[in-house]
């Protein structure tokens, strides 16, 4: 027989697993119905973002001069009844969002600077700006940032914390996000963790991150000699010195860009192509000047550490050469600050997304994207924590490919839904 007092230990027990259970299963609710209220209000204001996107789009302006684009974010954010600050950093907008409760303080950047460019435009709503188009994809971040705004604003009853909306210009000449720091952004806010985001060439409803540097580490490099008396032969020793160094093939898939994207080979397969790579020939100039030779080549390292100890033996193989006498050093002319995604923020933000929305739509990179390309959003990232994403504009049966600077550049709409809807409920569950 059992005794009463161990009979109302196990009474205790169940009842409080029963409670515990409940607990659970109402926490999962709520997760689940806040997600769905997210969604729900996506879809509600999806139409009025491609409005605003499309405007953005026919009204495009360079970096430094987002007058009017600055003028029209801030007036969306003061409607939704944020705090806003305006001309920071030149034309830069930041609205606040604040639930009066605490929590984590998460920022989430939007770049609004379009590019100059004579090519014709290749949808109904075209630039009306002569010489100046958003063939970037910056029109789209701008909406999607208002739209996250909007969506979090609308749930502001149930979240906890801070949400700072940075919208920056001049990304392009790489001189906004320098700007708003210097301008004092984060003495104004501070944030735990910054996210932004990038339209990318993959499929429309996907987005993608990895941990630690998403670009390679890129130099265009000069290499200078004194004697240019043998210089076919000079020049034929550079380029087979560069050459030995590189370790992808000339003929190697690694060159096209298509292959970026392929589910075999490309930045989303463990076995990618695009890791533990050197390439070196890509560009290659020679020319007279001064009375030196100057030999231009590139440096393009998947490791981010790794470039400075390649110069450094290159220059020891030149001293080691029958050119060392003729040897005048090597002049940096051009490199890239690494955008570097925390990587434990990269692995918990890739892993809610896909958690919510399943694991087709967030995708875990493996591979390094080559070719000196960045964002000035590393700034930022140099002094908070954060993540850069890509997110996928392209629906390639209708012909839509978006890749960014490209002449025939064009979005499939669709993603700006898909972007508000993401990354609101990414930072609803960061802010817990």
């Amino acid at each position: 027989m059992i005794s009463k007092s161990k009979f109302i230990r196990v009474v205790f027990s169940v009842v409080f697993l029963f409670l515990s259970s409940q607990l659970l299963v109402a926490g999962q609710k709520a997760d689940s119905t806040i997600h769905q209220l997210v969604q729900q209000r996506t879809d509600q204001i999806f139409d009025s973002l491609v409005k605003i996107r499309r405007d953005f789009h026919m009204y495009p302006e360079v970096s430094g001069e987002e007058k009017m684009t600055s003028g029209k974010v801030a007036e969306y954010l003061k409607a939704l009844g944020l705090e806003v600050h305006t001309n920071i950093g030149g034309y830069g907008v930041v609205g606040i969002l604040e639930t009066n409760r605490k929590g984590k303080k998460i920022a989430w950047r939007a770049d609004m600077d379009a590019m100059p460019s004579d090519q014709q435009d290749p949808v109904a709503y075209h630039s009306e700006m002569e010489g100046v188009r958003h063939i970037c994809g910056h029109d789209v971040h701008t909406t999607i940032g208002l739209g996250i705004a909007n969506v979090l604003t609308s749930l502001k009853d149930q979240l906890s914390g801070t949400v700072y909306f940075l919208f920056q210009p001049s990304e392009e000449n790489w001189k906004g996000a320098r700007a708003m720091l210097d301008d004092g952004i984060l003495e104004m806010i501070q944030p735990d963790e910054i996210y932004a985001l990038h339209v990318a060439p993959m499929p429309e409803g996907t987005i993608a991150t990895r941990g630690n540097n998403l670009y390679a580490d890129y130099k265009i490099m000069e290499i200078l000699f004194d004697n240019i008396i043998e210089k076919d032969a000079l020049t034929a020793y550079v380029k087979s010195l560069l050459e030995d160094l590189q370790n992808v093939a000339p003929d190697s898939k690694f060159w096209d860009n298509r292959s970026l994207m392929d589910p075999t080979i490309g930045l989303g397969n463990p076995n990618t192509i695009f890791k533990d790579y050197i390439t070196t020939t890509e560009y290659f100039r020679v020319e007279e000047k001064n009375g030196q030779l100057s030999i231009k080549a590139n440096l393009c390292t998947s490791e981010k550490d790794q470039i400075d100890s390649i110069v450094m033996e290159i220059k020891e193989k030149i001293k080691a050469s029958e050119y060392a006498k003729s040897f005048a050093g090597i002049n940096t002319l051009f490199e890239v600050d690494l955008v570097l995604n925390d990587e434990e923020l990269a692995d918990q933000t890739i892993k809610s997304i896909s958690s919510i929305y399943g694991p087709q739509h967030a995708i875990p990179l493996y591979g390094v994207i080559p070719d000196g390309r960045s964002d000035d959003f590393a700034f930022f990232q140099q002094e908070v924590p954060g993540v850069y994403f890509l997110i996928g504009a392209s629906d390639y049966q209708k012909g839509i490919i978006s890749m960014p600077h490209s002449p025939n550049f064009v979005v499939d709409e669709n993603c700006i839904r898909t972007g508000a809807q993401f990354f609101s409920s990414m930072i609803v569950e960061r802010l817990k």
